[in-house]
């Protein structure tokens, strides 16, 4: 097996999902240019504890990744002892009404669930992110103010509760593919008209598989 260095890999990681080094690095609470002079000059030699379990969780990945000694990685120790995986908690709202403008996509918290649990409902905790509810056309599924866990892992598209991107709006919607050559979104709100669009104009971001809210 191949050993990736720390910094290879977060360069990897970075590319793969889009990120910036200076939006990383300003997330941490560093200067700017703190994760491109890790990278590229080697300075810091290696990031602190702090640091590095906020990026794992960021990623989701394991600590070992980004240099980490295996004993003291918690996603690693989640794993082998069914304990616990954090899931970043992105400051989005995904709209279940006309629709919402995505906003900087880095965690502002994590919401802590059962690596037994995860595992047990097939899920991938590094495709896993948690996001906010606004707006009601998804009531009583769904309400203005709850917490939605997205499976973000690539796979065929199916009906069911999906995050979805439509232009630059981010919405909430049950997907009805009934129709050859159409993508319904339907609200759970009878009040709320279903939109019909053609797979182009869709980009399903990934599936709903829990919900956290208030009774």
């Amino acid at each position: 097996m191949v050993t990736i260095d720390s910094r290879t890999r977060l360069l990897q990681l970075v590319g793969e999902q889009g990120a910036s080094l200076s939006g990383l690095s300003e997330m941490l609470g560093r200067n700017s240019t703190y994760l491109q002079q890790f990278i590229r000059k080697g300075s810091p030699r290696k990031l602190e504890e702090t640091d590095r379990r906020r990026l794992a969780q960021f990623f989701g990945v394991d600590e070992a990744e980004l240099g980490a000694p295996e004993e003291f990685s918690p996603t690693s120790s989640t794993k082998l002892r069914g304990e616990w995986v954090d899931v970043p908690r992105l400051p989005l709202g995904a709209s279940a009404g006309p629709g919402l403008l995505p906003g900087e996509e880095l965690p502002i918290g994590a919401f802590r669930f059962s690596a037994r649990w995860l595992r047990e409902q097939g899920l991938d905790p590094a495709q896993l992110s948690a996001i906010k509810v606004e707006g009601d056309s998804m009531e009583a599924t769904l309400r203005d103010g709850d917490e939605i866990l997205v499976d973000r892992s690539p796979r065929n598209w199916r009906d069911g509760i999906h995050v979805v991107r439509s232009g630059d709006a981010l919405m909430v919607k049950r997907l009805d593919l009934a129709r050859s050559g159409v993508v319904a979104l339907v609200s759970d709100n009878p009040a709320y008209r279903t939109i019909e669009l053609r797979p182009d104009e869709v980009e399903v971001i990934g599936r709903v598989v829990w919900k956290s809210g208030r009774l």
